[in-house]
C-alpha cells in the first residue's frame, strides 16, 4: 500500500445536507470577497463544484440555491462566513478551507480582501495555523510558474 492510498483510504464520515450548500457558500465567499460576484465567478464556483467528490451527482442549481439561502440569513457576505462553523466534520472544514485557498490563488494573486476572508474562515472553522500554512505552501507550488 502506497502513501497516497494509506492517506486517502479512510472511511468517509456522514455529512449533512447543509454541508453541500456550505461548501458552495465558501466558494462563493472567496469569489465575492472583493464585494462583487459576477457571472464569471459563478462559472468558477460551478467548475470547482464539478470536481469535489462530496458533490458528485448533485445538481449545481439546487445546491447553489441552498447556498444563496444561507447568504440571505446574514446582513452581508462578510457576516455569512460565520455559517461555515456549521460544517459537520473537521475534515469538511479542512476541505472547505483548501477549496477557498485554491480559488483565491487561481486568480493569479491573492488580494487583501481574499486574505481577510481566508483569515475569517480559518478563525470560524477553528483550523490550526500548521494546517492552513501547509495548504498555502502546497497550493503555492501548484500556482507558481516553474522554471
Amino acid at each position: 500500500m502506497g502513501l497516497l492510498s494509506r492517506l486517502t483510504g479512510k472511511v468517509t464520515p456522514q455529512k449533512t445536507p447543509e454541508d453541500d450548500a456550505l461548501l458552495v457558500h465558501a466558494m462563493m465567499l472567496m469569489c465575492g470577497a472583493d464585494g462583487t460576484f459576477d457571472p464569471e465567478e459563478l462559472d468558477t464556483v460551478q467548475a470547482y463544484f464539478a470536481q469535489v467528490p462530496e458533490l458528485k451527482g448533485k445538481a449545481f442549481g439546487e445546491v447553489y440555491q441552498a447556498a444563496v439561502k444561507i447568504v440571505r440569513r446574514y446582513p452581508n457576505l462578510a457576516e455569512s462566513v460565520k455559517s461555515l462553523a456549521g460544517l459537520s466534520t473537521p475534515a469538511l472544514k479542512q476541505k472547505c478551507y483548501l477549496l477557498a485557498v485554491d480559488i483565491a490563488m487561481s486568480s493569479g494573486d491573492v488580494d487583501e480582501a481574499e486574505d481577510r476572508m481566508l483569515d475569517a474562515m480559518q478563525r470560524v472553522m477553528e483550523l490550526n495555523d500548521a494546517f492552513c500554512q501547509k495548504v498555502i505552501e502546497v497550493l503555492s507550488i501548484k500556482y507558481t510558474k516553474a522554471g
